[in-house]
């Protein structure tokens, strides 16, 4: 990867990293260290994502956890590999089920909108197939952690804040007691600086580490997590656990302007980035200027999410193929819709045919995108008792419309919010990069990658430059940083410009560059507690 710092310059707010031996970016400075340490024991890229990953659910349970789904996209051995680890609906969830028990819509709480948890899954399936030292050292940190206590992170201890505001409405709720005893203890949300600490989640990371995550699965973990759905109603049940197992998948591109960007198939939503890009890609940004160009990109994700919210769910139910909707063909006629003035987003009809990001890489040239969530905040609200596992409410992105394409179904895997990418060029990597954030993650990767590409910046400046979000309609979110004259300008063009203090929503981002000559060059998000950890 070359690129010219000084042609495009947003101030930069962190200093860019550069390293030889080894690397690892991620939203929380002991978790990018923990896995650093993997490296410095002989580790490879693998081993330290799993050690970042599992750390995080320690250090930022805010945003994953144990009862989460991960996603990776990771070069090894000479090769682009990805694994999907989303797990299903319950065999005994069904949309008669909900709208019988008098539900409108999927609820974001509780046991209903809890599917198979995949990242234990992940962790052991990436261990097995390229890891290089045991599961029980690479857990190692995060057992610690858990069992000593750590002091919480500011942007960490924000999060947790407003998560136990949401939350506290069901404080008298018996399901949800062990959530305040777990992450609550004190009658309120730790402090920046103060010490945390859950001994139940550092013996659940000991039993998974022990069992290569069979416990969580089919053992004494497994057990847990069933008696608890069984006796507060929930669907889940021990056959749902035992039967799953994560998938690895062949990852799927655009070439962006002489680059591959990569992306999981669905039922991730990576697809949106893509066709995004696969729209922009015949516009030249820059001689657009910096409006036309903010214009032209907020309206292909606008015309990118149409179509996805439409068509995008569980591969085995999508009526549509992915290779119809990133035909050349299609991102033609989808790009000549873009005008001078905003649109409302709706979508073609094609040929027919709360979360963490962390990128590692060692100096052998394997690289890792990894990401993992529990969705919205620590998720569900459940926590099983004496483990201290946070339950996701993944589910909750299913609709209860029978004849939409994403209706809830037993065993099927929803339409999935987070995404990790990847960027080679000429069959070579460059390396890992993402944005977490629900629904701006492809609108974060978009953004990252037409600054990178487009604009060449540095991988810093690509993070640090003011972003946007498309919300819905003609509504777009804006960070106080973006230049005014240009938000002015897009209102002029249609667009609902609203300005936006809630940083967090606008993503947090982490990349790694290997340079031509090997060198490994990285940056973190200045929207979280971010560190490059570097060797």
């Amino acid at each position: 990867m070359e690129f010219d710092p000084m042609q495009y310059n947003y101030p930069s707010r962190r200093n860019i990293v550069y390293a030889k031996k080894g690397m690892v970016a991620t939203s929380q400075h002991l978790a990018a260290q923990a896995g650093l340490d993997m490296l410095k024991k002989g580790g490879n890229a693998v081993d330290a994502a799993i050690a970042t990953a599992a750390c995080l659910t320690v250090v930022e349970p805010t945003s994953n956890g144990i009862g989460g789904d991960a996603f990776a996209i990771m070069w090894m051995d000479g090769g682009l590999h990805g694994l999907n680890a989303s797990g299903p609906a319950p065999k005994a969830l069904s949309v008669e089920a909900l709208i019988r028990a008098g539900y409108k819509e999927m609820p974001r709480l509780g046991w209903i909108p809890v599917t198979v948890p995949g990242a234990p899954s992940a962790w052991a399936a990436l261990s097995e197939r390229f890891g290089r030292l045991p599961l029980t050292e690479v857990l190692t940190p995060a057992i610690e952690y858990a069992l000593k206590g750590y002091p919480v992170s500011p942007v960490v201890a924000a999060a947790w804040d407003r998560a136990y505001i949401m939350y506290n409405s069901q404080s008298k709720v018996e399901e949800y007691k062990y959530w305040f005893d777990t992450f609550a203890p004190g009658g309120r949300a730790p402090r920046p600086g103060e010490i945390w600490r859950s001994p139940d989640h550092a013996a659940s990371l000991e039993r998974i580490a022990a069992t290569g995550a069979k416990d969580f699965y089919r053992g004494d973990l497994a057990e847990k997590i069933t008696d608890f759905s069984r006796k507060y109603g929930g669907y889940l049940r021990g056959e749902d656990l035992e039967e799953y197992s994560p998938e690895w998948v062949d990852p799927i591109k655009v070439d962006y302007r002489g680059y591959d960007v990569w992306e999981l198939p669905p039922n991730g939503h990576g697809l949106v980035a893509l066709m995004a890009l696969n729209i922009l890609k015949g516009l030249d940004l820059p001689e657009w200027g910096e409006t036309g160009s903010f214009h032209r990109q907020i309206e292909a994700i606008k015309l990118a999410f149409g179509d996805c919210l439409e068509y995008l769910t569980d591969p085995e139910c999508m009526k549509v193929s992915v290779e119809a909707l990133l035909s050349e063909t299609y991102a033609a006629e989808r790009r000549k819709l873009i005008g001078s003035t905003a649109l409302i987003p709706r979508p073609g009809t094609p040929p027919k045919g709360g979360t963490v990001y962390l990128a590692t890489a060692d100096g052998e040239g394997n690289m890792v995108s990894f990401i993992q969530s529990n969705f919205r905040g620590f998720g569900s609200g459940l926590v099983v008792p004496g483990t201290g596992i946070s339950l996701h409410n993944r589910g909750s992105s299913f609709s209860l419309d029978r004849s939409h394409v994403n209706c809830v179904a037993p065993m099927k895997r929803p339409y999935h919010t987070i995404i990790p990418g990847f960027l080679t060029k000429d069959g070579r990597p460059v390396g890992p990069f993402g944005v977490m954030g629900a629904f701006m993650q492809p609108q974060g990767h978009v953004q990252v990658i037409v600054n990178t590409v487009n604009y060449n910046m540095n991988p810093q400046e690509a993070l640090d430059a003011p972003r946007w979000q498309w919300a819905e309609g003609k509504k777009v979110y804006i960070e106080r940083q973006f230049p005014p004259d240009v938000a002015s300008a897009l209102a002029g063009l249609g667009h609902d410009v609203q300005w936006h203090d809630d940083t967090a929503s606008f993503g947090r981002g982490q990349i790694i560059w290997r340079m031509e000559d090997g060198t490994l060059v990285g940056a973190t998000e200045p929207r979280a507690d971010g560190m490059v950890a570097a060797w």
